[in-house]
């Protein structure tokens, strides 16, 4: 008998993805069902070449599922995850709610897949934030090959990472500002078409957002507590993509023919790194793509052992839906055994 699998949030950009890469990578699901709030009861949920229809998260049986997938915010999460995940479901949640919480793993596959034998303490696992999975499947090879001490990077993170609603938001005002409509800013703060901003999330009395915190946190969870990170998080006038500017240093020494021959043989990155015009990668060719790309990978001299690397990923993806598949396809390699 092949795994049930519920995706909660399936109306959502991130919930769409999960159905389009369960599909994609054959997860071997004798049941998939699509799960949303009830004003989404009905709805169609496109599932390969199928057609799921929308059923109510409010009063879904997850007794009858084994793997759930949740997308839809941190207050759904806490709400309905520890109900599911007492009536037996692994839940794999893709918000902030349970990342650090001591008895949830924090899992990319690539990084830290053995964190995942303490799933049962709460049957729930969690994702990261989407600029932290990217960063790290980019940092694990580097660290155990020259230990990583610092990490100093600056996001450039897509509007998608903010919802649907950014978006459109994004589109309406650059539309917009051809035609003289003055921009209206209701997800963002400030104007996004043609603009940058420094702000994502809220703000910490530190001065910190918790985006920058998240990814410092989130990073020592799951690759090392002794490492030391600093991030700016800007989000950009992108759809889809994030990228990072980061500068690494390190214990042992590694130049940039090391690093780039490592990050060839690590499991999801793939390097484009030609010293030349376009040879490198932009978020624009990462979308739809399972890959974290690294570019621009060269030496800092400004430090012992220091390089500086660009890493380019689809947030929806690998930020989100794809680790979540990885994560419920590990889990039924390794542990869930029903699944043969």
């Amino acid at each position: 008998m092949g795994i049930k699998v519920a995706v909660v949030g399936a109306t959502g950009n991130v919930g769409r993805e999960m159905l389009n890469i369960l599909d994609e990578r054959e997860f071997p699901a004798e049941e998939v069902v699509a799960l949303a709030s009830t004003r989404s009861v009905g709805r169609d949920a496109a599932f390969g070449e199928k057609t799921l229809k929308v059923k109510a998260l409010d009063t879904f049986d997850f007794s009858t599922v084994d793997i759930a997938l949740f997308s839809a915010g941190g207050d759904i999460s806490r709400k309905f995850g520890p109900g599911a995940a007492q009536a037996g479901c692994v839940v794999i949640d893709n918000s902030s709610a349970f990342r650090m919480d001591p008895d949830v793993p924090l899992v990319v596959p690539e990084v830290n897949p053995g964190d995942l034998v303490g799933f049962s303490k709460r049957n729930i696992v969690a994702n990261p934030n989407c600029s932290t999975a990217q960063l790290v499947v980019a940092l694990k090879p580097l660290h155990d090959h020259a230990k990583i001490k610092r990490v100093v990077v600056a996001t450039y993170q897509s509007a998608s990472g903010a919802g649907r609603e950014a978006m459109d938001e994004l589109f309406i005002q650059t539309k917009g500002i051809y035609v003289n409509d003055q921009p209206s800013p209701r997800e963002f703060p400030k104007q996004i078409a043609f603009n940058v901003i420094p702000h994502i999330d809220d703000f910490m009395d530190d001065g910190e957002t918790k985006e920058e915190w998240k990814m410092t946190a989130e990073t020592k969870k799951i690759l090392d507590p002794a490492i030391k990170l600093t991030a700016s998080c800007v989000r950009v006038p992108t759809f889809v993509g994030h990228a990072e500017a980061v500068n690494i240093e390190f214990e042992h020494p590694i130049d940039d023919d090391e690093a780039r021959d490592i990050l060839r043989e690590a499991p999801g990155c793939m390097v484009v790194d030609k010293r030349e015009a376009g040879g490198y990668v932009t978020p624009v060719e990462c979308v739809g793509e399972y890959a974290t790309f690294i570019s621009r990978i060269r030496v800092d001299p400004t430090v012992e052992n220091g390089l500086n690397i660009w890493v380019v990923s689809d947030n929806l993806r690998k930020g989100a839906a794809l680790n979540a598949v990885q994560i419920a396809e590990t889990l039924v390699a390794r542990h869930l055994k029903k699944a043969a």
